[in-house]
């Protein structure tokens, strides 16, 4: 196997949307880094049966409708 070609794998965590953290090992970022979920199986309509409704963090569901009002 080739020497210094794969990406670096360590740990990091991961906060789910509920607050729960978890650890597993990613080649993201670096070790210790922290992934902030803003969908995850709590949230997303494919596993809730859309009882839940996503939120609009950044403002990016507001920004789609406002560019896309007057579009039929």
């Amino acid at each position: 196997m080739k020497k210094d070609i794969h990406p670096d794998y360590h740990t990091v965590k991961v906060v789910m949307t509920d607050g729960t953290e978890y650890e597993t090992r990613s080649t993201y970022g670096e070790e210790g880094a922290v992934i902030n979920l803003d969908i995850d199986v709590n949230t997303h309509p494919a596993w809730t049966g859309g009882s839940q409704h996503l939120l609009d963090r950044g403002g990016r569901v507001s920004r789609f409708k406002k560019k896309f009002e007057g579009f039929i």
